[in-house]
């Protein structure tokens, strides 16, 4: 099948888990607040409509992509991102990664992080699939597409912005890390690249290390890299007030580093370092709304 009869089909056969089309069901697609199962081939997916979800408003969509053995529904209480899409009016997607044989999810990321049974899932194809569905059935705006990931979804979210930066506008990496290989990105277009990581990160380190054996390198060097990608001259731009990220720690203790200077449209490139930070921060009562308005800042 043609990959526009794969969406033909997978939106005939419903958008949401009630396919029995009631009238509550079709309701709850466009119902403003409402979080919808929505169906995509074996692996439904949760989107949450805003509070301010209108018909034909178009609104941004982020993709929240949780951490190794983790599922949405943690990551999305973890991240707290439901509140910040009904004050800012986006789309939140919420998928989950398949499980391995332990039962674990993952995402097939990099040769580091997840897929260590070495499945193949081809959870980019899946990723774009949901993307392309989302749009289909709702108002997107094409041009403020996001994904936010945490540790094993940090590395899919760089991996995303490798394989489809004509779809991807930006992404956020918690305790991330891109592929070790920097032969397997070549980006087609600039995408906008926060990457949030813990100098004290024992899981996966800040100054790089190995995973399931294989190694990944370290905070630093995915911004350069980045950087070069999005045409950014090596200037870092003025310091700015440190940001209050952790609340297990004292103050506004995140530093941030970033290059604006030359970058090609949309391909701003940043780097918050959490001195001390762990990898799974105590997220303070300001990250999701620091995190959301940097994203969608003009």
């Amino acid at each position: 099948m043609t990959r526009r009869g794969w969406l033909i089909a997978a939106l005939v056969a419903c958008c949401v888990s009630a396919c029995d089309a009631s009238p509550e069901a079709e309701r709850a697609v466009s119902t403003p607040g409402a979080t919808v199962t929505v169906a995509l081939g074996d692996r439904p997916f949760q989107l949450r409509l805003p509070t301010s979800y209108a018909d034909g408003t178009k609104m941004p969509l982020v993709v929240l992509l949780h951490g190794y053995g983790s599922d949405a529904a943690e990551a999305g209480r973890y991240f707290g991102l439901t509140a910040e899409a009904d004050r800012r009016g986006f789309l939140l997607a919420m998928p989950d990664g398949t499980r391995n044989g332990r039962g674990q999810r993952f995402w097939n990321a990099t040769s580091a992080c997840c897929d260590f049974a070495r499945s193949g899932t081809d959870d980019s194809g899946y990723l774009r699939q949901l993307i392309d569905v989302v749009k289909a059935a709702h108002p997107v705006d094409a041009g403020r597409v996001y994904l936010i990931g945490h540790s094993n979804g940090g590395f899919m979210a760089y991996r995303m912005a490798c394989e489809h930066a004509d779809t991807v506008t930006a992404i956020v990496s918690l305790a991330g890390a891109v592929a070790d290989d920097a032969a397997e990105c070549a980006p087609s277009r600039p995408v906008g690249i926060l990457q949030i990581h813990g100098t004290a990160d024992g899981t996966i380190r800040y100054d790089g290390g190995m995973n399931g054996g294989q190694p990944y390198p370290s905070a630093a060097v995915g911004v350069e890299r980045w950087r070069r990608y999005n045409g950014c001259s090596d200037q870092v731009a003025p310091p700015t007030a440190p940001l209050d990220l952790d609340s297990s720690l004292p103050g506004a203790e995140t530093t941030v580093t970033a290059y604006r200077a030359g970058c090609r449209a949309g391909g701003q490139v940043t780097l918050w370092s959490i001195p001390d930070g762990g990898h799974v921060p105590a997220l303070s009562p300001t990250f999701a709304a620091t995190v959301v308005d940097h994203l969608l800042a003009p």
